[in-house]
């Protein structure tokens, strides 16, 4: 499989510059995007991943009925914290009446033009047909988010 799931290494230095800005409301867009399923990917994709134009240069972007390319734009949670973690993560989204297949996608902020955040590996390919292909994020909390600074 060419999909590692992880943080990617530019975002944690583009942490430091100011790059991103999760705030709901006021902060950048953020958006993810489906990698069509492995018998085809021709990248790799992990923490080295650094940019979205990675994945459709190499064109490795899923598509089908429902689906359009650069993914669902996202609906970000405002950054917290509890105890010594500050946390931030995303509603659910969903692509309705799609026909897709994926094995993992890549989180990305679109007004950074295209920065890499982190890379969902699925653990297979996952198909929608004629229904509903939805990510569902983890609990927003200092355990679960999906980005998460201890």
């Amino acid at each position: 499989m060419a999909i590692s799931q992880a943080m990617c290494t530019s975002f944690k230095v583009e942490l430091m510059t100011a790059t991103h800005d999760f705030t709901n409301g006021t902060g950048n867009t953020f958006k993810v995007a489906l990698f069509r399923d492995t018998a085809s990917i021709v990248g790799t994709y992990g923490a080295a991943t650094v940019n979205y134009s990675e994945v459709t240069g190499n064109s490795d972007e899923a598509s089908g009925t429902g689906y359009t390319t650069g993914g669902n734009t996202l609906t970000n949670v405002t950054p917290t914290s509890t105890g010594t973690t500050a946390f931030t993560d995303f509603a659910n989204t969903t692509w309705s009446s799609a026909t897709i297949t994926a094995s993992g996608a890549l989180i990305y902020n679109s007004t950074a033009s295209g920065a890499s955040v982190a890379v969902l590996d699925f653990g297979a390919d996952k198909t929608s047909t004629a229904g509903d292909f939805t990510i569902i994020f983890p609990t927003d909390d200092a355990s679960n988010a999906i980005i998460r600074i201890a």
